[in-house]
């Protein structure tokens, strides 16, 4: 038997009553926040791709922040993943034993925090860091992911909650890092094949 945290006592009212609202909604909603919960991470990567090829046009040192982003995010999701592993809270589809739009994750899929909304948040605050437009869709894309999760039944709110708080911290600090030394990494990756990819052609 795994030894795992019941984060019901947290908020699991409230995660009750959204799934509640989930099984009284239409299902064309629940189609449209199913389909987001699980395919919407595509949207922050044409973000990603966008923003990057704008900073090209810019300048090497815009180009080397937007290549940036897609880094930070796999670190921000790293994090987030050891956090799981040191945490190990049950799904509260298993704790509650609840019936959900997403199927129930199988025991040691841990939910806190949510992956998907650290994914989010990380890309958002990244991205609001290299272009405030591209950020700032991307922020109201990654409230909209941590709303879905918790509407699918796939984590409690105090996960996602969670999520946003470190996806958004480490995006952040890495960005801050990234700009006291840009000319840097500049020069290393003119010097690369990598040339293409922060020069505009």
């Amino acid at each position: 038997m795994i030894l795992a945290f019941d984060g019901s006592s947290i908020d699991g009212s409230t995660y009750t009553d959204v799934v509640d609202l989930a099984h009284r909604s239409p299902g064309w909603v629940d189609d449209v926040v199913s389909a987001w919960s699980t395919y919407g991470l595509a949207v922050f990567a044409a973000l990603m791709a966008v923003a990057w090829w704008r900073a090209r046009r810019l300048s090497p040192v815009a180009a080397v922040a937007a290549l940036a982003v897609p880094v930070i995010v796999v670190a921000a999701f790293g994090v987030n993943d050891v956090l799981k592993l040191l945490v190990r809270e049950d799904r509260p589809c298993q704790s509650l034993q609840v019936i959900t739009l997403e199927a129930c994750p199988a025991p040691g899929d841990w939910s806190f925090p949510s992956n998907h909304t650290a994914i989010a948040a990380a890309a958002a605050m990244a991205l609001l860091l290299v272009s405030r437009r591209l950020g700032a869709v991307a922020a109201v894309a990654a409230c909209a992911m941590a709303a879905s999760r918790v509407w699918v039944g796939a984590h409690y709110p105090h996960d996602v909650a969670a999520g946003v708080i470190i996806g958004a911290l480490v995006a952040a600090l890495a960005m801050l890092t990234l700009r006291r030394r840009p000319d840097s990494l500049v020069r290393w990756i003119t010097g690369t094949r990598l040339r293409p990819l922060v020069l505009a052609s």
